[in-house]
């Protein structure tokens, strides 16, 4: 390097050109490419090496293996065990444990793969305590392994003992099946005597004993409850709800539930729907009742059941309104027909009124009662789809040469109309009369059928000579305490909720048609199709979503509503459709169908639909994500079934709480089994 070399710039200023640069202004010798990318690939492999570290270490504090405590089993000889060890693991899967079992009785079998014990026992197997050691062992990089003792008490033969059904349902009638994996912890019943509470048992259980039937076994507190909120207001208990009813220790919980159930404004959503079932609320093709006229309809059935009026008076209203559709509802009975001839009119009269199918009756009693309606006149308005329902006194008079038709009761009972005075007066004040048995007898045998699932009269519409009363004192018994409390039929409801009867278990002790039709167990259905959507979406918080095939001007399709609230037969989902919601038609009870068909199962095998409430539902997420997994099958159990789980169910399920997708995949389970799908 040269010093002291100057050099002056124009100005004369001298530059020191000799000064070194700084240090870091020293120029570096150039680096290869491949040193460069060589640097650059090791950042990211760093960066891996450095996660791979810490997730190994998490892996390694949060994977367990666990074989959870098991209670004591006990069987007799000619029994058959069979259980799966429950454990709880964490950060393996299935495929990478291996068991097995020490100290396991003659004839024992245990598979080693899915840790399943089972055991059929016979007359050699000694009565005695067998001790047995089970152990599990986790395969892969962090083995690891458990083992825990449990006991199976093995006591000698008793007479008459049941043995346990095996595996195969084949063969069996839907109630075995449905029952039979319960016969050692039964959650369906309480064992002991049944005991008569009141005038409907002691009619019920009259009978039963005069037919040689034994009664079934009182339902569980827990199968009440779930069957109570369904029967009663279509709508499945909260989980505070369940346990906070079987915590109760209050001998007489069960009567006051049934108090509360029945001023809840669930009651009045849930029977106004089976009104309109019945009335033909239906907006569109072939009812035609429009939209606005529908849901003023529905609203005044609604309201009337909220306000308890007394069913004669609903009656009257609905057979004597005069006025328009949209303004005075109760003419839309009139309307709600697919023909308004007076004979249609006096058939659906006998339907709804009588449970009667009238179109049966020979031709000149149903001309009879037709005169009564002969006389109903319809006139339209300037406002669109209005018409006014009015009394014409001159409609259906007869020809200057031929005789006034006479109007007969359906008892035969011959009858002078008042002149000037609406012909549907004087049939509505038969009808309604304390006296008589036409109307009294129907009403509270279809509350009867409505609720324990067939009438004392079956069908509840088919009332007919050649049609046998199962028991008729206590049909007449049910009609004479409705009119003593001047027709209030929430007083109906109360003495059926309340008998034992009703809360009988689903089992029955004795076999044949003969047990079901005298009411010796609780009728096994399906859920309405309205009440079976809600339950699902009560459970996962969803809502959903309907339409309408022929929407009409003011059509309402509403959004987020719950289905037994929807007012309107048009307003549908293809959900509801699949699972047999009526269509609205002809009135009758029929037209709701609770089979259980192959395409629901299906369904709610294999549909997106069911699927992604479970997985996407912010309700279940939401108790999926908070509840701890050793509490888990409780909660769920309490949610979708309204009880408990068994031992025996608590050591099944256990396993598939460790992880999200296990639970989820529980939850499916739940919601596809015949416990949940089912009245019971």
């Amino acid at each position: 390097m040269v010093h002291d070399l100057k050099e002056t710039r124009d100005d004369g200023i001298p530059l020191d050109l000799g000064q070194s640069p700084p240090r870091y202004a020293q120029y570096k010798r150039k680096k290869s490419a491949w040193v460069v990318w060589l640097q650059i690939g090791a950042i990211p492999g760093v960066v891996l090496a450095v996660a791979g570290a810490v997730g190994w270490l998490v892996l390694q504090d949060s994977s367990s293996l666990t074989i959870l405590p098991m209670p004591d089993q006990e069987i007799a000889q000619g029994d058959e065990l069979r259980m799966q060890i429950p454990i709880r693991r964490a950060g393996y899967e299935r495929g990478q444990l291996t068991y097995s079992l020490s100290g396991a009785p003659p004839g024992a079998t245990f598979d080693e793969k899915t840790g399943v014990f089972s055991w059929t026992t016979t007359k050699a197997h000694e009565p005695g305590t067998y001790e047995m050691i089970v152990k599990v062992l986790a395969a892969g990089p962090r083995p690891r392994s458990d083992e825990r003792t449990f006991t199976v008490r093995l006591r000698g033969s008793t007479t008459g003992q049941r043995a346990t059904p095996s595996d195969d349902d084949s063969g069996l009638s839907f109630d075995d099946a449905f029952n039979k994996r319960f016969d050692h912890s039964n959650p369906f019943e309480v064992k002991g005597d049944v005991t008569p509470q009141g005038k409907i048992d002691e009619l019920v259980f009259a009978k039963l004993k005069e037919l040689k039937i034994e009664p079934a076994n009182l339902c569980s507190d827990a199968v009440f409850l779930r069957r109570a909120y369904l029967d009663a207001i279509g709508t499945l208990p909260t989980i505070d709800e369940a346990e906070k009813f079987l915590e109760d220790k209050n001998p007489d919980k069960r009567a006051a539930l049934i108090d509360r159930l029945l001023e809840r404004p669930e009651f009045a959503d849930y029977w106004a729907m089976k009104w309109s079932d019945l009335l033909r609320v239906k907006a569109e093709f072939p009812i035609n009742l429009w939209p606005n006229a529908a849901q003023a309809y529905h609203r005044w059935i609604r309201a009337s059941l909220e306000e308890n009026m007394p069913y004669d008076r609903f009656v009257r209203e609905l057979l004597t309104a005069c006025g328009s559709n949209f303004r005075t509802p109760q003419v839309n009975f009139y309307r709600a027909l697919q023909s308004k001839e007076p004979e249609a009119i006096a058939q659906a009269v006998a339907l709804v009124f009588m449970g009667v199918r009238a179109e049966k009756w020979p031709q000149e009693r149903l001309e009879g009662m037709a005169v009564f309606f002969s006389q109903v006149g319809f006139k339209p308005t300037r406002e669109w789809k209005e018409e006014i329902v009015v009394f014409d006194p001159h409609k259906g008079e007869p020809a200057a040469d031929a005789p006034p038709p006479k109007p007969v009761f359906p008892d035969g009972t011959a009858c002078e109309l008042p002149p000037g005075q609406d012909p549907r007066e004087v049939f509505a004040d038969w009808l309604i009369d304390a006296k008589n048995p036409w109307f009294t007898r129907h009403i509270v045998n279809r509350v009867w059928y409505w609720l324990l699932g067939r009438g004392i009269v079956h069908e509840p519409d088919d009332i007919r000579p050649d049609n046998p009363t199962q028991n008729l004192e206590l049909l007449n018994w049910l009609a004479e305490e409705l009119v003593r409390a001047d027709y209030d039929l929430k007083h109906v409801y109360r003495l059926i909720l309340n008998s034992t009867t009703y809360q009988l278990s689903c089992i029955p002790k004795s076999k044949g048609p003969e047990a079901a039709e005298n009411f010796a167990c609780y009728s096994l259905r399906r859920l309405d199709a309205e009440v079976l959507v809600d339950a699902l979406c009560q459970i996962t918080g969803t809502t959903e979503f309907y339409s309408s095939m022929i929407p009409e001007p003011f059509t309402f399709v509403p959004e987020r509503q719950r289905s037994i609230v929807l007012p309107d037969g048009s307003i549908t989902s293809s959900v509801l459709e699949m699972l047999g919601r009526p269509p609205r038609d002809t009135g009758l009870e029929s037209e709701r169908n609770n089979r259980f068909t192959a395409a629901q199962a299906l369904h709610l095998l294999n549909s997106t639909h069911v699927l992604q409430k479970i997985r996407t539902g912010p309700k279940i997420q939401e108790l999926l994500k908070s509840t701890d997994s050793s509490e888990m099958p409780e909660t769920l159990y309490l949610t979708i079934l309204s009880r408990l789980p068994t031992d025996a169910e608590k050591g099944e399920i256990s396993w598939q709480c460790d992880s999200q997708s296990g639970a989820e995949d529980l939850v499916w389970a739940l919601v596809n089994s015949e416990e949940f799908l089912f009245r019971h």
